[in-house]
């Protein structure tokens, strides 16, 4: 181990509430102390858990100075964080941690001529590229958080990505950085800044006095540098020395790349961009098994693809599982396989680089693919890291040997060494990563919980694995606490000495994310599960993926931060709350770090009835995108709900869940009789009436109170059943129409519809007797209990249509939902509830799957549709999809979530969030589509024709109306209007 004359024990805390009076009274205005707050940033996106006294949110390069002058007063360690990716426990601190992400996100200026972007360090990595695009360029690496990833980080930990076959790491990407060193140091970092920059004018003092230090440093150990550094492109661990050598330019922004903040703290960048593709294929090359595939490799690179990745077979099983068999386009034959994008001025040179690479490639079989199937391919590879979250065997796993690299042509051999070494050790995990670059990634099932010693002795013996090859225990992400201590096994004591020496030079305090690098903290300390108590006893559902535990269940969430990025653009929905605020405890990430607190004990110590826990859960709007947009998996409806189950269980509740989560039993009392409907609606129209029953009811006062149809569905089928008219006799198998509250006492003409659609089509339409409900409502106010009893009625009135095996059709997707998803983990021993599940279908669904059924002509319908948050996550929409390419309509599905959440954005408190939300993504496009409309109309001199919005959800139609004043319309609806010609489906109301 290195000793340096720190004053800074990695695990030292400091007086919370002096530093944090210090930091306000020196200019952040932004400073946190919250238990709340804390517990968000205690974890990045490792295994560590280390609880920071302060977090702050500096708005200048400034602030940030002034926030390090202070820690130096105070002897407090810092660190900065961005976007909070790091996998190796590289942005912690027990301190202070300064978020760049929030203000410092800016790109200054792009000068296209030089091709470089002058851009703040929480600039997220796709911003970077999304301004210099204009120009034909694009910042060339890209690890796979690059939707979330900034560029602080990315310097911090010499981030590579796929693309770096051909772009370079980070460190060959930096021009210069404005930099801060521990000792207060501010100056500009560049190449012939450092100990070579005899030539150049002299830096100030005292910069140019650590400059020259540092090159008499050099000068003293040239030989241990260029025999020890550098040796090939992956070699991250510890100091980049290599290049503060002469031959290199001593260039000493490229040599701060990848010190992981322990040496300065970056306060701007000057980057380099490179010139983007006009086009680009992918060649998917089969292998019997990932060793196989890496020796195709020394072959495939003289192609100069600009990324050859490689993805072990059972990865995308794990897809296949979780989000159906459309979610990954056909593959070739093999148990692995090898990405390789090639590029090309036009998809034909693409598309005949990529032939002509799969022609060397000595493969089983071979795909060359472009379009949206290569994107969907490219988000499974990047995915990666939460995707191998499970085992195939279904057993949690972690980082911790993450991202060996060794030499490509070592790359097979060292492949097949460490999957002998994982079992000997009883371990098993996906394989995956770089191969062009000989980086390889892997989670791993370390029996964190039960024996952590394990995590010590695998990482121990695969650390000397990859020395014996020349490798290095990190290909990009840097040491941060998992690898610090296993350096000794690549590099020479000398080598060491001089990471020790060079800390001392720019952070003699040890302020500067202690415990990294430099006297590393023991990589087996402050792990966050081993701390976390079970939680199994008296829970609301089943958890049967995580083994009956709660605990478990969230540390699914290792921090990949997928919840922070805009998916909405590939159809996505996670997290709409964090896209409206911006603000970390409203991420998916942020609310399951507060529940491993929960599960901790120690931070957020009030267990269920922890503010906290309410405080984090507040905006979640139970949409479930995350349960399939999370590539861990990670439901936080279901978590919501299960705290809300604790936390209310045997206690007075809010009012909004007597009102909205008893909404069935206030329709179904409502929507007896025609006149029952007349007079809640007149009673709720009037002013005072209204606002009495919004206040007491626990609702927004200005959310618009639904109106009951006067006659309800149940009662129009009835009718319709009596009056037998004549109808075409069925000419197939009976489906039941499942008749949920929404449909039957608020919206009767989508049930209408249905019910001439399915006709149509030849079925007989059945619906059950009594009433029944999925228990939607009381499961997303934590009402499980009485979920629970409305489930098993339910499940009664269904018996014969199970026992006959007829499916179960359902028109509102949150309901139909909850049967095929809550129900069996809500009644886990009620055989029923898992024959249900079974049998449930989406209206497109059954459709698409009927032999001889054809949709109408929809070939003049444009516009978007609003798949609902509940049918991405559980259903899928592609179904609908099909349906409606199928009948020749032009429809966008959009992303992200509509913002009502059923009774999210009606409660008191949550209807700013709730139409910042819609104006994510739904709105927007609404917008544009009307505009569409308009402009194609004018081009033609017709009248314009509104365009369809297609949104089945009831509560998408509601928020379309009330912030928009556009009609949704049901799949139904627009499927039975193309049947009967002219004629209306929908129900009056008074």
């Amino acid at each position: 181990m290195v000793t340096t004359t720190a004053a800074v024990a990695p695990g030292q805390t400091v007086n919370r509430g002096e530093l944090a009076a210090a930091l306000r009274a020196a200019g952040l205005a932004e400073v946190e102390t919250a238990t709340r707050r804390r517990a968000e940033y205690s974890s990045d996106a490792s295994n560590y858990r280390v609880v920071p006294e302060v977090v702050a949110f500096p708005r200048s390069a400034d602030e940030i100075v002034a926030a390090l002058a202070v820690c130096r007063a105070l002897n407090a360690p810092i660190v900065t964080r961005g976007g909070g990716t790091s996998i190796a426990g590289n942005a912690l601190s027990t301190g202070l941690v300064l978020d760049l992400s929030r203000h410092l996100n800016r790109v200054i200026s792009v000068d296209p001529e030089a091709q470089t972007a002058l851009v703040e360090p929480g600039t997220v990595l796709d911003d970077i590229t999304a301004a210099a695009a204009p120009h034909g360029l694009r910042f060339g690496p890209d690890p796979s958080t690059h939707s979330r990833a900034t560029i602080g980080g990315a310097i911090g930990n010499n981030a590579c990505g796929s693309r770096a076959l051909r772009y370079g790491r980070t460190a060959d990407n930096v021009i210069a950085l404005d930099v801060v060193t521990g000792t207060g140091t501010r100056f500009t970092a560049g190449r012939g800044r450092g100990p070579a920059a005899s030539n150049q004018a002299a830096p100030a003092a005292p910069a140019g006095e650590l400059l020259t230090d540092l090159r008499a440093l050099v000068d003293g150990n040239l030989a241990t540098i260029r025999t020890e550094f550098g040796r090939f492109t992956r070699q991250v661990s510890g100091y980049s020395l290599e290049h503060l050598l002469p031959e290199n330019g001593a260039d000493v922004a490229k040599f701060l790349s990848g010190t992981e903040g322990t040496l300065a703290l970056t306060l701007g960048a000057t980057v380099r961009l490179v010139a983007a593709p006009r086009a680009t294929a992918l060649a998917v090359l089969g292998y019997p098994d990932m060793a196989a595939a890496a020796e195709a490799v020394p072959a495939l690179l003289p192609h100069l693809p600009v990324a050859l990745e490689g993805l072990d077979s059972r990865m995308v099983d794990v897809v296949r599982t979780r989000r159906g068999p459309a979610a990954v386009p056909s593959l070739p034959r093999g148990g692995g396989w090898l990405f390789a994008e090639t590029a090309g001025d036009t998809l034909e040179e693409a598309r005949a680089a990529a032939g002509k690479l799969v022609a060397d490639g000595g493969c089983l079989d071979s795909a060359v693919i472009t379009g949206p199937a290569a994107a969907a391919l490219w988000r499974i590879r990047e995915d990666g890291a939460g995707l191998s979250g499970r085992t195939p065997a279904g057993a949690p796993a972690w980082p911790g040997w993450e991202d060996s690299a060794v030499p490509p042509a070592a790359l097979p051999a060292y492949l097949r060494e460490l999957e002998a070494l994982m079992a000997a050790h009883g371990l098993d995990g996906l394989l995956y990563g770089h191969f062009g670059d000989g980086c390889i990634h892997a989670r791993i099932d370390f029996p964190l919980r039960d024996r952590p010693s394990v995590l010590r002795s695998f990482t121990q013996d695969a650390a000397r694995l990859a020395a014996s090859y020349g490798g290095s225990a990190s290909g990009e992400h840097g040491d941060g606490r998992a690898r610090g201590e296993l350096l000794p096994a690549m590099y020479s004591a000398s080598a060491i000495g001089l990471f020790g020496a060079v800390k001392q030079l720019f952070d003699p305090s040890n302020l500067l994310n202690p415990g990294v690098i430099v006297d590393p903290a023991p990589l087996d300390a402050d792990l966050r599960v081993p701390l976390a108590a079970p939680l199994r006893r008296n829970l609301g559902f089943a958890y049967a993926a995580d083994g009956g535990d709660f605990s478990a269940a969230v540390h699914r969430c290792t921090g990949v931060g997928k919840c922070r990025a805009d998916n909405t653009a590939s159809a996505g929905v996670m997290c709409p709350s964090y896209l409206a605020t911006r603000d970390e405890k409203d991420s998916t990430r942020g609310r399951a770090r507060v529940l491993q607190e929960l599960a901790n004990g120690s931070l957020v110590s009030a267990g269920w009835q922890s503010p906290e826990v309410a405080e984090a859960l507040d905006l979640c709007l139970s949409c479930k995108g995350c349960s399939t947009d999370c590539p861990a998996g990670v439901d936080m409806a279901t978590y919501k709900a299960e705290a809300l189950y604790q936390r209310y269980r045997g206690r007075l509740r809010p009012a909004s869940h007597y009102t909205l989560g008893w909404l069935p039993r206030w329709a179904a009392l409502t929507s007896r009789n025609p006149w029952t409907a007349r007079l809640a609606n007149a009673a709720l129209r009037l002013g005072p009436a209204a606002a009495a029953a919004k206040r007491f009811g626990g609702i927004d006062g200005r959310r618009d109170l639904p109106v009951f149809a006067t006659e309800s569905f149940r009662r129009w089928f009835a009718e319709r059943h009596q009056e037998s008219p004549a109808r075409r006799a069925p000419t197939r198998a009976p489906v039941l129409l499942w008749v949920d509250t929404f449909t039957n006492a608020f919206a009767p003409q989508v049930g209408q519809a249905a019910v001439a659609v399915l006709e149509a089509a030849g079925y007989e339409v059945r619906v059950t007797e009594g009433n029944v409900c999925c228990g939607l409502t009381w499961i997303s106010t934590g009402q499980l209990d009485g979920a629970r009893r409305q489930l098993k009625r339910t499940l009664g009135e269904l018996g014969p249509a199970l026992a006959a095996g007829i499916p179960v059709v359902g028109l509102e997707p949150s309901c139909t939902a909850a049967l095929r998803g809550d129900a069996a983990e809500l009644l886990p021993d009620d055989p029923r509830a898992e024959a249900l599940a079974g049998l449930v279908k989406t209206l497109a669904e059954l459709l698409t799957s009927t032999d001889g059924w054809t949709p109408p002509d929809l070939s003049d319908v444009t516009g978007v549709a609003q798949p609902h948050c509940h049918q991405h996550a559980v259903l899928g929409w592609d179904a609908d999809k099909a349906l409606l390419a199928d009948a020749g309509a032009t429809i966008k599905a959009v992303g992200g979530c509509c913002g009502l959440a059923g009774n999210f954005g009606v409660e008191r408190g949550h209807y700013d969030v709730s139409v910042a939300v819609a104006e994510t993504a739904l709105l927007p496009a609404v917008r544009e589509a009307v505009s569409q409309a308009q402009a194609e109309a004018q081009t033609h001199g017709q009248t314009p024709a509104a365009p369809t919005v297609l949104a089945d959800g009831f509560s998408c139609r509601t928020q379309l109306d009330q912030l928009a004043d556009v009609h949704g319309t049901h799949l139904a609806e627009l499927l039975a209007e193309r049947l009967r010609p002219g004629a209306s489906a929908r129900a009056g109301n008074d």
